[in-house]
């Protein structure tokens, strides 16, 4: 970049379908169906029929095989033009802000001039397959050379090679699903169910009035019945919480994560549009607010680092950069993958022992101000579908400045790997 400068990366606009539960509303669309419908609806909500962007990035977490150009599938099943090029990107639930991230680069090096970053995923369709037996017996078959080869793969068939595999989002290397990775950082963080279910609450009441005051109305596009996120429980209560039974330690009664403080499975897509600012200022279009940085970490679980902690060492190193305080933030997007993910996050800032030997910090990054976290409600309350909500944050954040006026946000989601994704949004 010897005699370009980098230029400011706009963010446009912002579209997602409403966040379903698993098997309801979309159980028979497929991640192509979902992210088509939320690409298209962005291209009719910021008028870029015929438009030929520079890139779209999008991904999903759980895919069929047959999805493996799923990106550049979606984008010609909308009116964009079909010069458009698209491409795949994966970065479990941080899969649609890293994509933000890679248009976000492009944008800024002069590549292209505009571009969507996008995620998608669903619970409900997942990839059912053989067992891997099975698998190598079927190979077998078909690259034998004759007939006689063909039986003899075939007499190798047992009924247990009938038994299918389903997919699951559990770690490799530990054999733990998140669910219980995340039971064991609320235990180390010495967290009580109560906290947790009033952040589910306040999730469900934020994101409740965020609907009721029309603030989604023009960021979500109905699709197959759905005009709003269906996980959404105003008439939710502590005292309801408090009854729901541990969803991961059952054995030691001491599990403080149940069904009422973790994100349920969900289906759903969403998309942001990214610009330079001299692309936006041709089409007439108002930028929302600037993403302005990104920094991804990751944390060595195997070893006991809590799983879904990379977040909390991404942002110091997020904040040295842009010379910044954790308090220099007008709000913050933190993704509840779990309450007490979000709250372990936050007790890591305000530990100066955790900051001294995480980060090598002389004093905590401190506290934030609670009003201004989630605002318009997490994904406890309106759903997560994996690859779908870092768009999903990111085109809050951009509305949430747009209204303001100016100011930043701070974004953060964790992922499975032991992986996380932060970054500024500013205006």
């Amino acid at each position: 970049m010897s005699e370009r400068t980098m230029r400011r990366v706009a963010i446009l606009g912002g579209n997602r379908i409403p966040f379903c539960r698993v098997g309801t509303n979309y159980a028979s669309a497929s991640n192509q169906d979902m992210a088509t419908a939320a690409l298209q609806g962005l291209v009719e909500r910021c008028q870029l029929k015929g438009e030929k962007l520079g890139d779209v990035s999008l991904g999903a977490v759980l895919k069929h095989s047959k999805d493996w150009n799923l990106a550049r599938e979606s984008v010609l099943g909308t009116d964009l033009h079909p010069d458009t090029p698209g491409f795949d990107v994966t970065r479990a639930c941080g899969t649609s802000l890293e994509a933000a991230n890679l248009i976000g680069l492009k944008i800024a090096a002069g590549q292209v001039e505009a571009g969507i970053a996008a995620g998608t995923d669903t619970a409900s369709d997942v990839p059912v397959t053989v067992n891997e037996e099975y698998r190598r017996i079927l190979m077998e078959m078909r690259f034998a050379r004759s007939a006689g080869q063909r039986i003899k793969a075939l007499l190798k068939l047992r009924p247990r090679h009938f038994k299918p595999a389903f997919p699951g989002v559990g770690e490799p290397r530990t054999g733990k699903g998140m669910g219980e990775h995340c039971e064991m950082m609320a235990k180390e963080f010495g967290l009580t169910q109560k906290e947790q279910d009033e952040l589910a609450y306040e999730s469900h009441q934020k994101a409740a009035k965020a609907w009721q005051d029309g603030f989604y109305d023009d960021l979500v596009t109905p699709f197959r019945g759905a005009e709003r996120d269906n996980n959404v429980r105003p008439d939710s209560s502590l005292e309801k919480m408090a009854t729901l039974k541990p969803a991961f330690d059952r054995k030691s009664g001491k599990g403080t994560i149940t069904a009422a403080n973790a994100t349920p499975l969900t289906d759903g897509a969403a998309a942001v549009l990214l610009g330079s600012e001299e692309w936006a200022k041709s089409r007439g279009m108002e930028p929302m607010a600037y993403l302005a940085d990104v920094e991804v970490a990751a944390v060595d679980f195997v070893q006991g680092e809590g799983l879904l902690m990379a977040p909390a060492f991404a942002v110091p190193r997020l904040l040295a950069r842009n010379n910044l305080t954790l308090q220099d933030f007008d709000y913050y997007e933190i993704h509840e993958a779990f309450a007490a993910q979000a709250i372990c996050t936050l007790k890591a800032w305000e530990s100066a022992e955790f900051c001294k030997e995480k980060f090598g910090l002389d004093k905590p990054l401190g506290s934030i101000d609670r009003n201004k976290l989630n605002v318009k409600g997490g994904s406890v309350a309106l759903g997560h579908p994996f690859a779908a909500t870092g768009a999903r944050v990111l085109a809050t954040a951009g509305k949430l400045l747009k209204e303001k006026g100016s100011g930043r946000v701070l974004l953060s989601v964790c992922t499975a790997g032991g992986m996380g994704v932060t970054a500024i949004v500013e205006r």
